[in-house]
């Protein structure tokens, strides 16, 4: 009897070390997965691959732009992994909220949708002007009475001309089509008098096109941009404006947007940067 109880006192004791055991390789597992996910955290980017110089595909085929290198920047410092997504600027509210994308970063007007989305911190100062044929012989906004305009559809030009409700009014028709690159392939072929556009657009547009088109003096709007995430989603905006705010102060931020000056973009208009 008492040889019996030993015998079940030593299975009784190995069967419980085999469960410590257990539950501690178990315990050890879910550490390293979390530790994993953790390591391999993704930063998913929507943006309009045709808004250069903020969003656009470079020669080789690859996505570029200078909120995108901020991007890159931002999740290197974090050690995450950054996905650049192109989708069709209309559709951004559907891709944001269905969670195939984190955030809108491109060149993404604060002015008007406040209560839309949870934003970044503001960190360009845009001023939403005219670009018209450089022999057109127009001067001035008064000059575009009775005529054709284009902006592009869901953009902050659109809700520029929405708000100067008296130069819209003088206009024939404000065209809205999906992407700059056909707005001024219709500007140059005379289908359309003018484009309005975001002050980066334009200088790269008149910069890409050796003085075929100007700027005009006068400007429909002012406007910032900031990172739009899904409203509430206070968590990842905090972690990202963070580190905007970093690149702003130790010089990054200049030094990335220097690269694409000859895209057009202002470097004057970098608020945070100030």
């Amino acid at each position: 009897m008492k040889r019996f109880l030993a015998i079940f006192v030593a299975a009784l004791l190995l069967f419980s070390l085999a469960s410590c055991s257990s539950e501690k390789n178990e315990t050890a597992q879910d550490s390293t997965k979390a530790a994993s996910t953790e390591e391999t955290r993704k930063l998913v980017v929507g943006f309009d691959a045709e808004f250069p110089p903020f969003g656009f595909v470079a020669e080789d085929g690859s996505y570029d732009g200078f909120d995108l290198a901020l991007a890159k920047e931002a999740c290197s410092r974090l050690g995450w992994e950054f996905e650049a997504v192109p989708i069709d600027w209309d559709a951004k509210d559907s891709e944001l909220a269905s969670g195939n994308i984190d955030c809108i970063w491109n060149g993404f007007t604060i002015n008007g949708r406040e209560e839309q989305y949870t934003w970044s911190d503001a960190y360009v100062d845009n001023t939403i002007v005219i670009v018209v044929k450089a022999d057109s012989g127009i001067k001035t906004m008064a000059d575009l009475a009775g005529k054709k305009v284009m902006v592009q559809k869901a953009s902050s030009a659109a809700d520029g001309v929405d708000s100067n409700k008296e130069f819209k009014d003088s206009l024939d028709e404000v065209i809205q089509l999906a992407d700059y690159n056909t707005g001024f392939m219709e500007l140059n072929t005379g289908t359309v008098s003018a484009c309005i556009a975001d002050m980066g657009i334009a200088k790269y547009q008149v910069e890409a096109n050796g003085g075929d088109y100007v700027i005009l003096d006068e400007t429909v709007s002012s406007e910032q941009y900031g990172i739009g995430f899904l409203l509430g989603n206070t968590e990842l905006r905090d972690i990202i404006n963070t580190k905007l705010h970093e690149m702003a102060d130790d010089g990054t931020m200049m030094n990335i947007a220097n690269n694409y000056v000859d895209k057009g973009l202002v470097t004057e208009s970098l608020c945070l940067c100030k």
